[in-house]
């Protein structure tokens, strides 16, 4: 196969996943504490024919060597974790990290996923849950019926106000986690990351302490996708695309053009 035909086939299939990174991006730009990613680019194996510094003559090296690529390959897709912005709601079980760190999240099968997503409600129980799936929060907390009013501290103490009582009740002190290398944790959907290797153990602790970031109540993160960046990404792979596709169509003339001649 002509070395050029398959460079911008890698070439194209880059750019098509490349398109689709961006079309999750944009996807989610509406949704509630996602982080956007984007895909890590590398060159592939090199076909060495001359090597720099090889000798050409007596006392002679070659000052430049021959190397012909092989194309390229989307290594990984990198999540950045930089902050979203803050939108105002007045719910007060609607709670935003103000800095680094995760909600913890009890799944169905025991284990925690961690969660940028602030948007709780209750449950049957008067649990702190997760509106789509009703994942509970971790540590649990529950409010009690005859709860008036919650308020949730920056340092993630939460309180109720109840008949009878002239100051707020304590139920329940919530916990969020922050990763070494938070790009390292697996999405899973619904807004949930799980742990992995590469992400490290998860580091606990309380809300404004030890480097981790504060609660704001009544607050959301947004998507920290900038739409004008990801559109700008998407031309600039579509013309790459482009590019791709027309050496195919001229390497094609070439070597239609050789037939006819021979």
């Amino acid at each position: 196969m002509q070395p050029a035909l398959w460079i911008s086939k890698t070439g194209l299939d880059a750019q098509q996943t490349e398109i689709a990174n961006i079309s999750n991006n944009l996807a989610n730009a509406s949704t509630v504490g996602f982080k956007k990613s984007r895909a890590v680019f590398e060159d592939l194996l090199y076909q060495t024919i001359n090597q720099a510094g090889g000798i050409s003559a007596q006392n002679t090296e070659l000052p430049n060597g021959l190397t012909l690529g092989a194309g390229t390959k989307v290594a990984a897709t990198q999540r950045i974790f930089s902050q979203g912005n803050m939108l105002t709601t007045e719910n007060s079980m609607d709670l935003m990290i103000d800095g680094p760190g995760f909600f913890q999240i009890q799944m169905p099968d025991g284990t925690q996923a961690y969660s940028r997503n602030g948007q709780f409600t209750l449950d049957e129980e008067g649990q702190m849950v997760t509106p789509g799936s009703g994942f509970v929060l971790d540590p649990g907390i529950q409010i009690p019926e005859d709860a008036q009013s919650i308020s949730v501290s920056a340092e993630g103490e939460v309180s109720v106000r109840v008949p009878g009582q002239a100051e707020n009740v304590v139920v329940g002190q919530i916990e969020i986690s922050n990763f070494i290398n938070a790009s390292g944790l697996e999405p899973i959907g619904q807004n949930l990351f799980l742990e992995t290797g590469a992400s490290g153990a998860p580091i606990a602790g309380v809300p404004s302490l030890d480097g981790l970031g504060s609660i704001r109540q009544g607050a959301l993160e947004t998507s920290n996708v900038n739409v004008t960046e990801e559109l700008v990404n998407m031309i600039e792979a579509q013309r790459v695309y482009e590019m791709n596709s027309k050496v195919i169509s001229t390497v094609d003339q070439m070597l239609a053009n050789l037939n006819q001649q021979l």
